[in-house]
């Protein structure tokens, strides 16, 4: 059986790629870079500096950027570099301490967490659990904002080390990595720790809670004492906000996707420009081969499946993962590889790399996201299964939760979608940043898998109350955002026979 996939109808606006998008992301770059040289000139009135970025806008290369710039100026002697969790200061502070040398940065981590190093990163970087540990040769100390806003610690860093060139703060700057993560009452216990703030990041993931918290989002910031702490301090006369405007990370057919979720911003570009980017894939026939083609061609695809039984829940959907098992057959028993064209720092096309799936390296190919633990335990059962019956090596195919799985990257992105067998929208199933990271993980090609019914949800679901329109605030998807991202969809319809 074949499947015949219709166009995506979203955004056809005209897009820059190459050069000219990587151009748009330097000169915003040097836009944040210049605020911050004039705060530490004190030419400038700003304590607040935020790099807004789209997933995949390359952010983090632009704080490293303006980490090393800030230790080039004469008033800065010492910085701080923070996020909220472990999985992004480590290989952060690596990445500084092969820049920088690994007697100037520091990973400043709880003794509980030291297993977390990889045996590799030692080289990079110098490591201390305790304040008196650190080195006094490093000017870069990189900790979660637990470590580093822990009661008392602003005191024992100015015991230890003594004040940056400020005269009272342990650091003349304070960089907040991965940002719109970091919820206001985390960094309210780093704020003080230097008298500029710079943070970079996404402003479209997942709201910043801790876990095993309830999620008290309310719709209105003034009650909600979990927010990213960015949208606390909007552009004024302290506060200096620069989008990035090009993403590295997607297709150049995956951009109007991107643009689906990121409407505010005034232009959004992508570096890759077609043809940059290919999945080669094995001889395949009927369904598996129109919806692998349809993937390989890097339109964001959605697969709806009707015919399938009752599932146990709309997050326990054994005959929904069934069907994707059938599809992954003919693909994992065939292989497949991927070409990436890489580039040069300003944008430039330079060689292509070639990723075999019988030895795979660098991002996985292939991770199934579910939204809940339950649907990434059964998902996680499929993948042992596959790789057990293909003798699949190590980064060919890896489940996980989308939660999990933000921050990082893959090829090929297969995903249930959250509102697949709903019967209607709440608020865990309708989230903004859920469903972001969930469509914006793939630089290769995307999978959305779901029972049918979608539009017939979106257009019967009740609104729910929020907005003077009366629907949801903009932490939340209500029908007609959901219906916009839909439209950046390839979409076919798989119809299963039913059992004997």
């Amino acid at each position: 059986m074949t499947i015949t996939f219709t166009t995506p109808t979203a955004d056809t606006a005209e897009a820059l790629h190459h050069q000219r998008a990587a151009h748009g992301n330097n000169q915003a770059a040097a836009q944040a870079s210049k605020a911050l040289t004039d705060a530490l000139d004190a030419t400038a009135a700003y304590d607040k500096i935020l790099l807004r970025a789209a997933a995949g806008a390359g952010k983090t290369h632009a704080l490293r950027h303006m980490v090393q710039q800030a230790l080039d100026h004469p008033s800065c002697s010492r910085v701080a570099v923070t996020a909220f969790a472990n999985k992004q200061v480590i290989p952060l502070a690596s990445d500084l301490g092969r820049e920088l040398g690994a007697d100037r940065v520091c990973l400043f981590i709880a003794r509980d967490r030291w297993a977390d190093i990889p045996p590799e990163i030692h080289d990079n970087v110098s490591v201390a659990t305790g304040t008196a540990d650190i080195p006094a040769s490093c000017d870069v100390i990189v900790g979660t904002s637990h470590k580093l806003g822990a009661f008392g610690e602003t005191k024992r860093l100015l015991q230890y080390l003594g004040p940056a060139d400020n005269g009272s703060s342990p650091f003349d700057v304070l960089f907040v990595d991965e940002a719109w993560q970091l919820p206001a009452h985390r960094y309210a216990t780093v704020e003080k720790l230097a008298p500029i703030s710079v943070g970079v990041g996404d402003v479209g993931q997942l709201p910043p809670l801790e876990p095993g918290e309830q999620n008290p989002w309310r719709g209105d910031p003034g009650h909600n004492p979990y927010r990213a702490w960015p949208t606390a301090y909007p552009a004024g006369p302290t506060t200096r906000i620069v989008d990035l405007p090009a993403v590295w990370r997607p297709t150049a057919t995956q951009l109007p996707l991107w643009r689906a979720f990121y409407t505010d911003w005034d232009q959004l570009h992508c570096v890759a420009a077609p043809g940059d980017r290919a999945v080669q894939l094995p001889p395949m026939t009927g369904t598996a081969a129109s919806v692998w083609n349809a993937v390989a061609d890097g339109n964001p695809t959605l697969l709806e499946i009707e015919g399938l039984p009752e599932p146990e829940a709309a997050d326990i959907d054994l005959p929904l993962l069934g069907v994707l098992e059938q599809l992954l057959d003919p693909l994992l028993d065939g292989g497949f590889r991927t070409v990436t064209r890489s580039y040069n720092g300003q944008g430039a096309p330079a060689s292509e790399v070639v990723v075999d799936s019988t030895a795979p390296h660098g991002d996985p190919l292939i991770v199934i996201l579910a939204t809940r633990n339950q649907a990434v335990d059964d998902a996680t059962d499929l993948v042992e299964r596959l790789t057990e019956r293909y003798d699949l090596p190590e980064g060919v195919l890896v489940a996980s939760t989308v939660d999990s799985w933000q921050g990082q990257t893959n090829a090929i992105t297969i995903a249930i979608h959250p509102l697949s067998g709903a019967e209607q929208l709440d608020e865990f199933n309708s989230a903004f940043g859920r469903l972001a990271v969930t469509c914006t993980r793939a630089t290769h090609g995307l999978l959305m898998i779901a029972r049918h019914g979608l539009d017939d949800l979106l257009d019967t679901t009740p609104a729910r109350p929020g907005t003077p329109l009366g629907e949801p605030g903009p932490r939340f998807l209500p029908r007609q955002t959901h219906q916009r991202i839909l439209s950046a969809f390839a979409k076919g319809l798989l119809t299963v026979p039913p059992s004997v």
